[in-house]
Order: C-alpha cells, then sequence, then structure tokens
C-alpha cells in the first residue's frame, strides 16, 4: 500500500499540474474562439482521441504482465511497438474514411477537413503506451509524471501562441499537435535511458507463442480502452451530430471540468494495476482499501463541484458557457461513480478476466448511446450527461457483481477439494 501510495502520489502531481495548465489553455481556447468555434475545435480533437483510443492497444498493460517475467521485458517491449505500428496503419486508414464522411452527420466546415485528418495522423503517430510501460515497469513514476508533463506545458504556451498568432480553430489544434509530438519524445527518451529497446525482438508472434491466451487478452483489453474512449470523445461528437457545434463546444467543457475525476480514476487504475499483477494473493483486500479511499475522495469533489462551480465556469469559460452548469454537476457524480469502480476494474483485469470487464462497460455504454438522442430532446446536455452518469452507474455494479461471483466460485471450488481430500483421507 505505501508503494501504491508514493506511485499515485507522483501520477497525482502530475494531473494536479495539468489541471492547473488545462484551465488556462481552455479558458484561452473558450474566450478566443467563442461558443461555436470552440464547437468546432471540439468536434476535431474528439476525432483524432476517437481514432486513436479505438485502434490503440492498452500496450502498457502488456509490458508490465509479461516483462516482469525471466526473459525481461525486451520480448514483451518488442510485441508492443509492433501492435502499436498495427495501431498507426489502421488508424490512419480509419481516419481517412471517417474524415471523408464526417459532413454526412457532423457539422464540420470544408476548410476544418484537412486540418482535422492532419491532427488525427500526428495522434496516431504519437501513441506512448509502450514507453509508459516500461517506465510502470520498474515502478518509474517519477520519470513518466516529468515527461508527461510535457504535454499540458506545450497546450498552454501553445495556446497563447495561438491567441496572438493565430485566434482561429486551426491555430489552437496545431498547439495540441505539437503537444502530442512533444509527450511521446519525451516518454520514449525517459523509458529508453531505463530499458534498451530491441528492435530485433519487434514481432506479433514470440509473445502469443509463448503465452497461450495473448492474443484474447489484447483484444479485450482494446476493446476496454475504446470503450473508455467511447465514454468520452466518441459522446462528444454524437452530441455535435445531434445538436450541432455549440452543443459539442458546451458539453466538451462541462465533461473537462466535471469529469476530472474521471481522469484520477484512470489515475488510480494505472498506480494499482502493476501492483494487482504482482501481489495477485492481496489483491482483493487493495482493491477494496483503494475503493474506500476513492469514496471519500468523490464525494468531496461532487460537493466542490457543486458548490463552485457556476463560478468556475463563468470564471474560465466565460457567461456564455454558464448554461452547462448542471451537466457539469451530472458528470462530476459520474467520474465520483468512475473513482469509486476503478479499482474493481484493474482488479478483475489484473485477474485475467478483461473479456468480462468489456462486456460490463458495453452493455450501459451501448443503452446510453440508444438513449441519447431521446435524452437530448428531453433534457439538452443534462440528458447527455444523465446517459453518462447511468453507463458508469450500470458498469460499477456490474464490477461489483462480478467480483463477488468470482469469489464464491473459488470458496465452491475450494470447499469441493476439501471435501474430496477428506473422503480420500478417509479412503
Amino acid at each position: 500500500m505505501r508503494r501504491i501510495f508514493k506511485n499515485m502520489g507522483w501520477l497525482l502531481g502530475g494531473r494536479g499540474f495539468n489541471a492547473v495548465l488545462s484551465l488556462v489553455y481552455l479558458a484561452l481556447a473558450t474566450r478566443t474562439l467563442g461558443l461555436d468555434g470552440f464547437g468546432y475545435f471540439a468536434i476535431i480533437v474528439a476525432l483524432g482521441q476517437t481514432v486513436t483510443g479505438l485502434v490503440n492497444f492498452q500496450t502498457w498493460q502488456f509490458v508490465v504482465r509479461w516483462g516482469a517475467g525471466p526473459d525481461g521485458p525486451a520480448r514483451a517491449a518488442g510485441f508492443a511497438v509492433g501492435l502499436d505500428l498495427l495501431s498507426a496503419f489502421v488508424g490512419i486508414v480509419a481516419s481517412a474514411l471517417l474524415v471523408l464522411t464526417a459532413q454526412l452527420w457532423l457539422p464540420l466546415p470544408d476548410e476544418l477537413l484537412w486540418v482535422a485528418f492532419g491532427y488525427c495522423v500526428v495522434s496516431l503517430l504519437s501513441i506512448r503506451s509502450t514507453p509508459t510501460g516500461l517506465l510502470r515497469l520498474r515502478f518509474q513514476y517519477a520519470r513518466a509524471t516529468a515527461a508527461e508533463a510535457v504535454q499540458p506545458l506545450i497546450r498552454a504556451v501553445g495556446a497563447g501562441l495561438a491567441v496572438l498568432f493565430m485566434p482561429t480553430v486551426t491555430g489552437f489544434i496545431l498547439a495540441w499537435a505539437a503537444s502530442e509530438v512533444a509527450v511521446a519524445a519525451a516518454l520514449w527518451i525517459a523509458a529508453l535511458k531505463q530499458e534498451r529497446l530491441d528492435l530485433s525482438e519487434v514481432s506479433l508472434t514470440t509473445i502469443p507463442r509463448e503465452h497461450p491466451g495473448t492474443w484474447r487478452f489484447v483484444l479485450s483489453t482494446n476493446a476496454l480502452g475504446s470503450l473508455q474512449v467511447a465514454g468520452k470523445q466518441v459522446m462528444i461528437l454524437l452530441v455535435g451530430a445531434i445538436g450541432g457545434e455549440a452543443f459539442a463546444g458546451g458539453f466538451r467543457v462541462a465533461s473537462q471540468l466535471g469529469q476530472a475525476l474521471v481522469q484520477l480514476a484512470q489515475t488510480v487504475s494505472k498506480a494499482i494495476y502493476p501492483e494487482l499483477v504482482h501481489a495477485q494473493e492481496r489483491a482483493a483486500e487493495i482493491a477494496r482499501r483503494m475503493a474506500n479511499v476513492a469514496l471519500i475522495g468523490g464525494v468531496i469533489a461532487v460537493a466542490v463541484a457543486i458548490l463552485a462551480g457556476r463560478e468556475a465556469l463563468a470564471l474560465i469559460a466565460g457567461e456564455e458557457f454558464g448554461v452547462v452548469y448542471w451537466a457539469m454537476v451530472i458528470l462530476a457524480i459520474g467520474g465520483a461513480v468512475e473513482l469509486v469502480g476503478a479499482s474493481l476494474e484493474s482488479l478483475l483485469v489484473s485477474a485475467g478476466r478483461a473479456g468480462t470487464a468489456f462486456i460490463v462497460r458495453a452493455v450501459p455504454m451501448a443503452i446510453a448511446f440508444a438513449l441519447l438522442d431521446v435524452a437530448m430532446g428531453w433534457q439538452g446536455l443534462k440528458g447527455a450527461a444523465l446517459c453518462m452518469l447511468g453507463a458508469s452507474a450500470l458498469a460499477v455494479i456490474g464490477f461489483w457483481v462480478a467480483i463477488l461471483s468470482q469469489a464464491s466460485i473459488r470458496i465452491e471450488l475450494d470447499s469441493d477439494e476439501g471435501a474430496t481430500g477428506e473422503k480420500q483421507a478417509a479412503e
């Protein structure tokens, strides 16, 4: 637990630095571009992050899972790099198809289509999950945090330069693209100082040959990561498709401020996952303690959102974004729910049940997407936020039920083995 909290401290320190600077570049973007312009910006960023999230494998988990073996991280890293290259190729093709059809379902002007495609390509070429995994494998959270701090710093500086020299959607997208390249380079430099990357080990067959069930785990974690992206980025795209660019921009602001807790939940997962892999016998106890701590933090954060959210919106984004206050509060509650469920989800994945975790997330998310049009017709942005909250709540309940069922199965197996042993002894 001491090491978990130490690692969380580094991760949260990085998140805190990111949060402060994110308020700076969010304020610059919203006040410079206005509600409609920020909506276009939000749609382009969501397109890039959607494509990257959908095709990107969670290679840091593979490095942690298989890199700790007797052969070290060389083969695991080679497998991860192979998957990253595959992701980039597939993602570029998918980006071209998405951008070509964007105007059929998204409110995106002609002049911004090439900007959107370029941002998608840069995001794909800046995939950085593998170096992150190499650093986490050695518990080098301090180095990882320092490298990741490059992204918000470049974004803030780039946003300032955009305000001065190119106060347009394109200017802010260029700043975001530069930050993606910079943070990827920083993480690779930090990782290669710890581990040597042997390019001869780059292979998509070595690890699967040595570890049966590899591809099932790979596809399950990829699908699970894709759902996490869908929970935010795809939702922004769908909100824009249904309500227009102003709705997309408003939902982006509400999501970024209200769902800061989701980022905190992801931080908890990243800190706890290596420990759960290395300490399977104590995994349930570690997850339970982290869930209790998360519950307290979630309640405090929701209270802050309710009491200070309206003033924060006016101060950061401007008066015209005040209409998203209740959507922000609802998303904050959803973030608190995710915060509690983060350790439960990590427990399932670390136990090799990534497929179960995927199903538990997929069903509520599918329901949320199906109800989105009706919910927005009923309550606008608040309706979209309620869909997100419902999906999070159902997923966390599902994680808890899955863990309880796994525990009951284990108890039954243990009792059956004990009875068999006693029978054999009697005989």
